[in-house]
């Protein structure tokens, strides 16, 4: 049996509250226009009594009607959605890590024609999240739109291998031949609805995966935001954990073995993905979709413009328009004195018109202080967003260049003569990212929270700076290792040549692992601590969009990686020191590339911590605040209220 949980957000007013003058209520408006529905949440009964108690079909407006209050499962079902998020990742990144591979050798396509494919298809993903978000948050709701993501990432990885499965489907493999035949427009369209599938599944996914998750704790209980804060740690280790799967076990498999076998493991995993996410469905917290987030922040910003003249008001707290509907989706929010221009777009000029039940006739004129307040939110979060995307380049560098330099390593392993691919060595990173998200949960957080006082240990602004410092760290480690490299290729015996590039260094590709491992936990730190913070920092009917930018700031990162060093390639190139990044990484000098990275990484770590300093969390000027109650809960506030008064 289907319910409806209404959670009704507490009612801040101003303590002339009871005055009739409209114009001094400290109130939060709803948009006529596109009107903001209530937080609604549904659930579904059981036939059996467990330790948690049933929902049934309500609206909670009272403490009488406690049996029938919003249940949050929490960790209960979290076997279902991280293990839905562990199978859907081997799935997804089992089927695209290898694609390079795969286009080149089965679909018979020149690299520089799959780079581009594999590259447009990774950038329709990331910012595809951004209309995935907006879709979600306005219409669909994150259950609804991971219903469709998840079906369609199989359909997706489905389609794939019956373009290996099948010999109809791709090109006459080429062999020994020196000239190849290409792909058909018909194999090559078919390929490419497989991709279509996967940018709809891998494009919902991800920014509503976590935020759905998030939304199964309660966030007023000390046990729920405990919760919250562990679940993030653990959705990464989960992520992670596929990474490495991935790229060790399926890539082999697929290279090695077979490409139809190797591409079926990702589809019985991506099949398996659905079964687990559906079979909680009973069980779910859905937060349901509450209109336009965007119609909001263009309202604020169009007033603000046509107001622009007005003087501004000597008390904002009390003189700015504010009216609050019973139901209202978002956190209350204090007045703040920054961006003081978006506050003329909440006074009230004569001209002003209301309805009868106080919310503003025309909302492209007069706004209220909460819709400010919130617009005010986003726009504090941009310069902490723009730190956190440059700070990517490290990551996205470290994903790259390390390989190159394996490959003109000593990749041995033991007497054997095993090499480890060159391509395998960024699961250090991965693994240096796994290990220490447990560290950090379980040793270092309940370390931090003794000497603190913070639930999260530090804030999450700190966390991210600490990132930003071991990817520092991480990018200076790999300077001096670069110039050890290139110091035995070129003074020492070398071990033969390696393909296209040059000789071999007769250094260990394993002093490569420090660098990763620092990367790794750059990430777990920066990472982690940006996921979190967009979440809880956007206003609550925007969290999916908080997922979409996390993604977005990565996408436009890798763009800047290659704008970096295709600017790096032509300006070196001729000059008297030689190419930076010549092929033969022994004629080049990836090691100043490195420590330029690092001059640049540090200028960004100051600007960041000038931002960190400025910045104001949300719903309090100097720590973060999440502020939802129930009716629940002002029930039973007011009823010790009246005890006390008694």
């Amino acid at each position: 049996m289907k319910s409806r949980v209404i959670l009704n957000h507490r009612d801040k007013r101003d303590k002339n509250n009871n005055n009739n003058n409209s114009d001094l209520f400290c109130n939060y408006t709803q948009i006529e226009t596109m009107e903001r529905k209530p937080l609604e949440v549904e659930t579904t009964t059981t036939n059996h009594h467990s330790a948690v108690d049933d929902v049934t079909s309500t609206t909670v407006d009272s403490f009488e009607e406690d049996q029938k209050k919003l249940v949050y499962r929490g960790w209960k079902v979290m076997p279902f959605i991280i293990g839905n998020e562990t199978f859907e990742k081997l799935g997804i990144i089992g089927t695209l890590s290898n694609l390079l591979v795969y286009l080149t050798s089965v679909f018979n396509l020149k690299s520089y024609t799959a780079a581009t494919i594999i590259n447009a298809f990774s950038g329709t993903i990331n910012f595809g999240t951004f209309i995935a978000a907006f879709l979600c948050d306005t219409y669909f709701g994150r259950y609804k739109t991971l219903c469709v993501a998840v079906i369609a990432c199989f359909m997706g990885s489905f389609v794939i291998l019956l373009t290996a499965a099948i010999p109809s489907l791709h090109p006459v493999a080429c062999g020994n031949k020196s000239t190849c035949e290409g792909p058909s427009v018909g194999q090559i369209m078919f390929l490419l609805m497989g991709l279509g599938f996967l940018v709809i599944g891998a494009g919902g996914i991800r920014p509503c995966n976590l935020a759905f998750g998030a939304d199964q704790f309660n966030p007023k209980s000390e046990s729920g935001k405990k919760g919250i804060n562990s679940f993030f740690n653990w959705y990464f280790f989960t992520f992670t954990f596929a990474q490495i799967i991935s790229l060790t076990l399926i890539v082999y498999i697929q290279s090695n073995v077979s490409w139809t076998i190797g591409l079926t493991i990702p589809v019985v995993l991506m099949f398996l993905a659905c079964v687990i996410f559906f079979a909680g469905d009973r069980l779910y917290v859905k937060v349901k979709a509450s209109g336009s987030p965007l119609a909001g922040i263009a309202h604020v910003i169009a007033a603000a413009i046509k107001k622009r003249g007005l003087k501004p008001v000597k008390q904002p707290w009390v003189d700015l328009y504010n009216h609050i509907p019973r139901n209202y989706v978002n956190t209350t929010l204090k007045y703040t004195d920054q961006f003081r221009f978006l506050d003329k777009a909440a006074i009230k000029s004569p001209e002003d018109k209301l309805n009868s039940d106080g919310a503003a006739s025309d909302p492209w004129k007069l706004c209220t202080l909460q819709q400010v307040e919130e617009v005010k939110c986003i726009v504090r979060v941009i310069p902490i967003w723009l730190a956190s995307s440059i700070y990517y380049l490290a990551i996205s560098l470290q994903m790259t260049y390390p390989v190159f330099q394996a490959l003109q390593s000593d990749r041995r392993l033991g007497s054997g003569g095993f090499k480890i691919p060159g391509a395998t060595y960024v699961v250090f990173l991965m693994t240096g990212m796994t290990i220490f998200i447990v560290f950090y949960d379980r040793v270092l957080v309940p370390s931090l929270r003794r000497v603190t006082g913070l639930e999260t240990g530090i804030t999450l602004l700190q966390r991210i700076g600490a990132g930003i410092v071991f990817a520092i760290l991480s990018l200076l480690v790999s300077g001096f290792i670069e110039e050890r490299r290139r110091t035995f290729a070129l003074t020492k015996p070398t071990l033969g040549m390696a393909p296209r590039t040059g000789e071999i260094s007769s250094m260990s590709a394993m002093w490569l692992i420090p660098q990763l491992t620092l990367a790794g936990i750059a990430e777990a730190f920066a990472a982690i601590g940006q996921m979190e913070f967009y979440y809880k920092q956007f206003p609550e009917n925007m969290r999916s969009f908080a997922g979409s930018i996390f993604y977005i700031g990565g996408g436009i990162s890798s763009y800047l990686a290659s704008f970096l060093i295709s600017t790096v390639h032509r300006t070196t190139e001729h000059s008297p020191t030689g190419n930076w990044l010549a092929e033969d990484l022994n004629k080049a000098k990836l090691d100043y590339f490195y420590f330029m990275l690092t001059g640049i990484m540090v200028v960004n770590l100051g600007y960041f911590l000038l931002m960190a300093k400025w910045y104001r969390y949300k719903g309090s000027n100097d720590e973060d605040i999440t502020e939802i109650e129930t009716n629940e809960e002002v029930t039973k506030k007011q009823q010790l209220q009246e005890k006390d008064s008694v």
